[in-house]
């Protein structure tokens, strides 16, 4: 009997760790993001779900581009997708500068809009690549190692939206009310300030984002490409006919809704409480270092626990957790919260790994389908942001009744969970 294969082998380390930075740099992007729903609230004087739309412009350009990065890397290479990825991401995040200038709040959306471009490319890219570095038997865990470094990205994001951007907005100092009835003057040079406030991380990203392209562009990458020439239709009729990666697809969708909607509505639910949104973002910081510690965990428990049963127990988890930040008021009920995020943490790479196991040449067009399974985070958001301004749902406030949206998501991924480890144990 041959030895268990290693996780990352020694001739794919150096591409893995070159790869691996890019899922902290688009951690990063979506976790400066998020606070950008209540930042922009308050300076744009815009409610809850109009704000949510950043979500639906961040979100939609996963699902707008997924395909087309998909058609490209079967025509080119991973290598060249990915320094793609990395040029539209750059442009995006360099559109900030006239957004901030024309004050413009749909300007923004288009900035993040065309950023996700670039992220798309990346994700579309860097997972199956991660998951062809090494043998298939071990090729979910590599993803959640790979991915394990993608919140770290994220608690950067977290650290300069609430130590950099949020602590700074003159509009959120003075109150939402008090900026309201500021004459219009007044009102135009705070919101030069605080765009100003905004802007300026997302520059300094392009920046970044510049120099890994350089890395990029002249480090080696092995090919790991099918060199067969797949056909879409026939690729996309196989995968369509793939009952666990069917599922896994609308998996995917509702664990991106429930994702995007704890860590962009947890500043919403403390403010219920009366905490500042600068002070909330720490708490989401907290829940981010939460999730981080799990995914290590939940990595080192794949080798001994079914990544399948795996997955329902964390989802189960989740319900219970995400019942007491519906139904418990209080400190308590955001403590709930932030123990929702340690049982996503193996969520995306394990549903993501399990349904492309096996798909062989497919891969890259089932990639896609599951990135573009992101648009889960564009649509629920602003059905939660709509839902919190009605601010009382029968007898709960309304910022609590609105996370009945991300326990059903998690009951679609416990179900997922249980029927791929029925179809593996009958397969």
């Amino acid at each position: 009997m041959s030895t268990k294969s290693s996780i990352v082998p020694k001739q794919y380390l150096v591409p893995f760790v070159v790869i691996t930075s890019l899922f902290a740099l688009w951690g990063f992007a979506n976790d400066i993001t998020n606070p950008m729903v209540a930042a922009f609230r308050t300076v744009m004087e815009i409610s809850n779900a109009k704000a949510a739309l950043i979500q639906f412009a961040f979100y939609g350009g996963y699902a707008t581009m997924a395909i087309p990065a998909a058609l490209f890397v079967q025509r080119y290479t991973y290598k060249k997708a990915i320094m793609l990825g990395l040029v539209l991401y750059a442009f995006g995040a360099f559109l900030f500068w006239p957004a901030a200038q024309y004050q413009i709040f749909g300007f923004f959306l288009v900035a993040l809009y065309i950023m996700t471009f670039g992220l798309a490319f990346l994700e579309t890219t860097a997972n199956p690549y991660i998951l062809s570095l090494g043998d298939e038997e071990t090729a979910t865990q590599r993803l959640n190692l790979a991915q394990a470094f993608n919140p770290m990205g994220s608690l950067l994001g977290m650290f300069v939206a609430s130590q950099v951007i949020l602590d700074s907005l003159k509009s959120d100092s003075l109150g939402e009310q008090a900026f309201a009835a500021l004459d219009e003057t007044t009102k135009v040079s705070i919101r030069a300030h605080d765009l100003a406030v905004i802007r300026d991380p997302y520059l300094l990203l392009g920046l970044v984002v510049v120099a890994v392209l350089v890395i990029i562009a002249i480090t080696k990458m092995p090919r790991t490409e099918h060199s067969e020439r797949v056909h879409f239709w026939d690729s996309f009729d196989r995968l369509i006919k793939n009952t666990v990666y069917r599922e896994g697809v609308i998996a995917q969708v509702f664990y991106v809704a429930a994702q995007i909607m704890c860590w962009t509505f947890i500043i919403q639910y403390a403010e219920n409480l009366g905490i500042p949104k600068a002070t909330a973002q720490l708490y989401n910081i907290g829940a981010m270092g939460l999730f981080l510690t799990s995914r290590f965990i939940s990595t080192f428990l794949m080798k001994y626990v079914d990544s399948r049963r795996l997955l329902m127990v964390f989802a189960i988890g989740g319900i219970l957790t995400i019942g007491g930040t519906i139904f418990i008021q209080g400190m308590n009920g955001l403590y709930c919260l932030i123990a929702t995020s340690g049982f996503m943490s193996l969520m995306f790479p394990t549903i993501y790994g399990i349904a492309l196991k096996g798909v062989g040449k497919d891969a890259t067009l089932g990639a896609a389908g599951l990135v573009m399974a992101i648009l889960g985070g564009a649509l629920m958001p602003p059905l939660q942001g709509a839902i919190i301004d009605m601010e009382k749902v029968a007898f709960l406030p309304a910022v609590n009744a609105s996370f009945i949206l991300p326990m059903f998501s998690f009951v679609v991924i416990a179900i997922f969970g249980y029927r791929a480890f029925l179809f593996q144990t009958k397969g």
